[in-house]
């Protein structure tokens, strides 16, 4: 284990992590001129209930000015739409649309293998338990932020 310089960082190793992880899924959307935050998008709305920008921005990550942004890109190309939300017509919610749901089944399967080479190159069982333990960390800290 390093213990000086930027590899004694926790949040450097994640971010030198999570580029690497990033730059192999992009080039495997990348076929379907996808990128990885609309990707994303996309998959956050595959349940069809619709999100509000605000619940949407949370869920992937994003700024509300860049998700604005590449959400108005998905809709030029048909893949999402804005619309009444559902329980709450008053709300405008985002949703996947057909064509984003049968594009977002084809890149299912690339998705699938980008992440099969992670755990060929790192091994399955330390795959899967790398992201139970990014779980669990994640909701420590929430939770810590929430006493804080």
């Amino acid at each position: 284990m390093t213990t000086h310089g930027l590899g004694s960082s926790l949040a450097y190793l994640l971010s030198r992590a999570e580029r690497s992880v990033n730059r192999g899924l992009a080039a495997a959307l990348a076929g379907e001129g996808v990128t990885v935050e609309q990707w994303r998008i996309m998959r956050a709305l595959a349940d069809g209930r619709g999100e509000s920008m605000g619940e949407l921005a949370e869920a992937v990550l994003m700024p509300h000015p860049t998700l604005t942004k590449a959400v108005d890109r998905l809709i030029d190309r048909a893949l999402v739409y804005r619309g009444p939300a559902k329980g709450d017509r008053r709300r405008v919610a985002v949703f996947v649309s057909g064509r984003g749901a049968e594009l977002l089944a084809r890149i299912d399967g690339a998705v699938a293998e980008q992440q099969g080479l992670i755990a060929l190159a790192f091994g399955a069982e330390r795959t899967e338990q790398l992201m139970r333990d990014l779980e669990s960390l994640v909701a420590a800290l929430d939770h810590a932020e929430l006493k804080a």
